[in-house]
């Protein structure tokens, strides 16, 4: 199974690839789509439409996992994250690939145990747990393995209690 894990933002839309191996995971591919701070947020949405259609024609992901955020520090601030988040969204649907949805929450607690953990924590867990030697990751790229993880755990977890059922 091929997870691709999606962070959205309007600045740095992070994704991370995970590739499900004996149920162990594998990191296949993770970055951040950076529109132009100068362009209009029309371009930026087009710009990070295109890229993650782009990521979905190129590794072929089973599913896709978002993180969907319940909070924003002003309105504003969520508006232009829901618009992105539509984006990603509208290139999902077109690919016909399943979507699921964690909270940041869900996502914090199932990489570090802590559903309140700084971005950093994240970070060093994601490195640590799937054997990545990059400290220079950037924390969207983080955030959206996180993302990938989390589902992927969660996947294999419904499997175990369907496989236990008589």
């Amino acid at each position: 199974m091929r997870v691709l894990g999606i962070d959205p933002s309007s600045a740095a839309t992070g994704y991370g690839l995970l590739e499900s191996r004996d149920g162990e995971p594998a990191v296949l591919a993770y970055g951040t789509i950076k529109p132009s701070r100068r362009s209009p947020l029309q371009l930026k949405l087009l710009e990070i439409k295109t890229e993650i259609e782009r990521l979905i024609a190129e590794h072929r992901p089973d599913e896709i996992a978002v993180e969907n955020p319940f909070y924003a520090r002003n309105i504003r601030t969520a508006l232009t994250l829901g618009q992105v988040r539509g984006a990603v969204l509208v290139a999902v649907a077109a690919a016909g690939i399943p979507l699921f949805e964690y909270s940041p929450l869900e996502i914090k607690k199932a990489v570090t145990g802590y559903g309140q953990a700084e971005k950093g924590q994240v970070g060093t867990m994601i490195r640590a747990l799937l054997r990545v030697d990059d400290d220079g990751m950037e924390e969207d790229a983080a955030d959206a393995l996180a993302c990938a993880l989390c589902h992927h755990n969660t996947r294999l977890f419904q499997k175990k209690i369907e496989d236990s059922r008589p």
